[in-house]
């Protein structure tokens, strides 16, 4: 793409050779010629009774081309100045463009808001709402081949524009010349701009306050997942956020852009606590390892300069991870646990702010996605405290209203809607990496505020911005831009904080009915989280309740997973169900995993004998805390057939485990399976039952009656050996008494004296 140089002339363009405008003459005499056979034409066939007669616009059946305007300076002139108006101009047909030159269109009044709206939005060539073209501050272009571009540069005194009396008008270029197949003069593209146009030195009579939102709004990053050191290391979805922080980020762009601005900051309190996260030692993702991350620079530079921005600025507190209002109302509501959510978010929200950034802000706000509302999301968004609702005007409408009215508007039960303009806050949704874009919307906004400040009305103004949630860093520069604009040679307003905007005085005559749930657009309702959705919270909440009265140090188990089911409900997700999806269940599922590791360990089929045992069971304990307050219970599906003993109380330290025993009684023989489960102090089951099998096997009569035959002969095998030795003692005892006396002295003294009379022997006897 070539910029054609050289002379301006008066041909209109760029003067490359000395002599007459050769375009201008071949142009000149297509036109006579058009023109002369329209009039032999009307004089040949005169209009028959009821028909127009033909007047045909030369050149403006097709366009072929796009004008782009990518620099207009000074954005509001005075009435010496000299507009310069640079930009490219593309051929976007299928044939070559010949012999092209760009002009300047006179400016055309526009009276109101609506009319500006819809010059903006028209894409045809008209002569008559376009203006007459400026002669004398054209340039000659040439030929442009399909698909290609060329620049074009113009200056044009503001008194060749006929500007009139003081207000918006509409600026245009448009491209004439030829075509390979249409070989005459054409308009075949027109670029359009506002130009604001205060000449008579007098500022408007109202007090005209605009208020801009400035949000630092991001997606989810944390998981629930922390270590299992005693800093509780937190995990990170992906590096992403690192990114947006770091020098030339998008957040890194919008805190440095902010902190320069007259803006209120509308800050999600998640996005906060992640990047306080960082701080300190954390892991990030990358596929499905977890590796350490290295932004603990970059996370305490980003946090030292939003604190130093929001210093002296206001500060609005969303709910903790930005939750979805609208998919709560419309899916969620009814859920049991759902709204206490919203409350839990908020008190959170205005804890992590005030901790982090060392500021006060304010949780009186509530902001559905693009301000769209109905009852029930009022209502939702209110039942957490907050009184003032964040709309848009196209969702309040105030289409029979001659001028704009302020934003506050009160909605019944002490609640006012904060109506943002919906044209004004749109503005820098484009794509802002296009020049032409960026200097369009800054000289709407100009023109925009201009207009609105020109309103004949008898009460001052207060007017909101409400931009898009998560602004690209092009986007952010673009509103930056356009602000300091409005500050410099916006004379007719002045800059004021949200809570300016709720104070102000209502219009009376404004839209004060909240539209109904069958009004609420059918885009943004197809965007909603499922119900679906809310129950999985509801389930994981459930656990995480169950969980916590266990164990002795619940904070390391709560704020994680209390804040990563919040998370659940954050607009975010909005466009992203899948991944929605994935992080609902990726949440229930680290909980279930941490619950499963205090369980009872599986026993094995046993087989019990006799009327009376004793069974052991083992509880073991894999977290890195106590566990206290379980009680473990054993039945057994057979009450006839084994008696079970009563419950045992369990208390295990952390990687630890403990066994008990309980006692049983058997009344009947067989098979019978048993149960073992844990349960909380109110009596809630905790974690999955153990089941197990037992074979019981009872002593038979005949049984007895063989022990009871061997224990009789045991017995009467101890009597008969009892008097046998009884009978022997005496055997020996009478041997003893037979024996001579002689014998027995001599056996006693050891001398031997021969046999002794017979008279002693028989004294002896007696």
């Amino acid at each position: 793409m070539a910029e054609v140089t050289g002379t301006t002339s008066s041909c209109g363009g760029t003067d490359r050779r000395p002599g007459p405008c050769p375009g201008r003459g071949r142009r000149l005499a297509a036109l006579l010629a058009a023109m002369l056979a329209t009039v032999l034409l009307n004089g040949l066939f005169p209009a028959t009774a009821g028909a127009a007669a033909p007047t045909p616009e030369v050149g403006t059946e097709s366009l072929t081309a796009t004008v782009s305007i990518t620099e207009q300076t000074p954005m509001v002139p005075e009435a010496d100045d000299t507009v310069s108006l640079r930009g490219t101009v593309t051929n976007e047909g299928a044939t070559a463009i010949l012999d092209s030159s760009v002009a300047a269109r006179q400016g055309v009044p526009l009276e109101s808001r609506n009319a500006i709206d819809q010059a903006m939005a028209r894409t045809e060539f008209s002569r008559e709402s376009d203006g007459a073209i400026v002669l004398s501050h054209g340039q000659d272009i040439g030929r442009i081949e399909p698909g290609m571009s060329r620049t074009f540069s113009l200056e044009v005194p503001v008194s060749a524009l006929a500007l009139g009396a003081d207000g918006v008008y509409q600026l245009g270029v448009t491209l004439t010349g030829q075509t390979e197949d249409r070989q005459w003069d054409q308009i075949l593209g027109i670029g359009r701009s506002v130009l604001p146009w205060q000449n008579s030195g007098e500022l408007p009579e109202t007090d005209t306050k605009l208020t801009v939102l400035w949000p630092l709004v991001s997606r989810i990053h944390l998981t629930a997942q922390t270590g299992a050191d005693e800093e509780q290391t937190p995990a990170f979805r992906d590096g992403s956020l690192l990114d947006e922080i770091s020098p030339g980020g998008r957040l890194h762009q919008m805190v440095t852009l902010g902190a320069e601005l007259p803006v209120t900051w509308v800050i999600d309190a998640d996005l906060l606590a992640a990047v306080d996260a960082m701080v300190e030692e954390y892991q990030v993702y990358e596929g499905d390892e977890l590796v350490s991350g290295d932004g603990q620079e970059e996370a305490r530079a980003w946090l030292s300069a939003l604190r130093e921005a929001v210093r002296d600025d206001e500060v609005v507190a969303l709910p903790f991870g930005d939750p979805d209002l609208a998919s709560l109302a419309h899916q969620g509501r009814e859920v049991q646990g759902a709204l206490r959510q919203l409350a839990v978010a908020t008190e959170t929200a205005a804890v992590t702010v005030d901790t982090v950034l060392n500021v006060q802000p304010t949780t009186d706000y509530a902001w559905p996605v693009e301000g769209a509302i109905d009852p029930s999301i009022v209502a939702v968004a209110t039942s957490a405290g907050a009184h003032h609702v964040i709309a848009r005007s196209d969702s309040l409408r105030d289409d029979s209203l001659p001028h704009t009215p302020s934003a506050a508007r009160p909605i019944g039960d002490g609640n006012t809607a904060l109506v943002a303009d919906d044209v004004m806050s749109t503005l820098f949704t484009a794509d802002m990496s296009r020049t032409s874009n960026v200097t369009l919307a800054r000289q709407q906004l100009l023109a925009g505020t201009f207009s609105i400040a020109q309103q004949e009305t008898d009460t001052s103004r207060s007017l909101l911005i409400a931009p898009q949630r998560m602004p690209t860093s092009a986007q952010a520069q673009a509103m930056s831009d356009a602000l300091h604009a409005l500050q410099e040679h916006a004379d007719w307003i002045t800059f004021a904080d949200l809570d300016s905007a709720a104070s102000a005085q209502p219009d009376p005559e404004a839209n004060q009915r909240v539209p109904s749930e069958e009004e609420y657009p059918s885009r943004l309702r197809q965007q909603e989280l499922p119900t679906s959705a809310f129950q999985t919270m509801r389930e994981t909440q459930r656990t995480l309740d169950d969980f916590k009265v266990i164990l002795t140090s619940p904070d390391r188990v709560e704020p994680p997973f209390g804040n990563a089911i919040r998370r659940e409900m954050s607009t975010s997700w909005r466009g992203h169900e899948s991944e929605a999806a994935e992080y609902r269940f990726a949440v229930q599922n680290g909980l279930e995993d941490l619950t499963g590791r205090v369980r009872i360990i599986q026993k094995s089929p046993i087989t019990l004998s006799g009327r009376s045992a004793t069974i052991p069971v083992t509880v073991e304990n894999n977290l890195v805390q106590d566990v206290k307050g379980l009680e473990l219970r054993l039945t057994s599906s057979r009450r006839l057939g084994l008696e079970v003993g009563e419950t045992q109380e369990i208390a295990v330290g952390g990687g630890h485990s403990q066994t008990v025993k309980f006692s049983t009684t058997a009344r009947a023989n067989g098979r019978t399976f048993l149960e073992a489960q844990l349960f909380t102090s109110d009596n809630k089951a905790f974690g999955q039952p153990m089941g197990f099998q037992a074979k019981v096997t009872s002593i038979t009569p005949r049984v007895l009656m063989v022990i009871a035959g061997g224990l009789l002969l045991v017995v009467l095998a101890g009597i008969r050996m009892y008097t046998q030795r009884k009978r022997a003692a005496r055997e020996r005892d009478a041997s003893d008494d037979d024996a001579p006396v002689g014998e027995s002295e001599a056996d006693t003294s050891g001398v031997n004296t021969g046999t002794p009379p017979r008279g002693e022997r028989l004294d002896s006897d007696e």
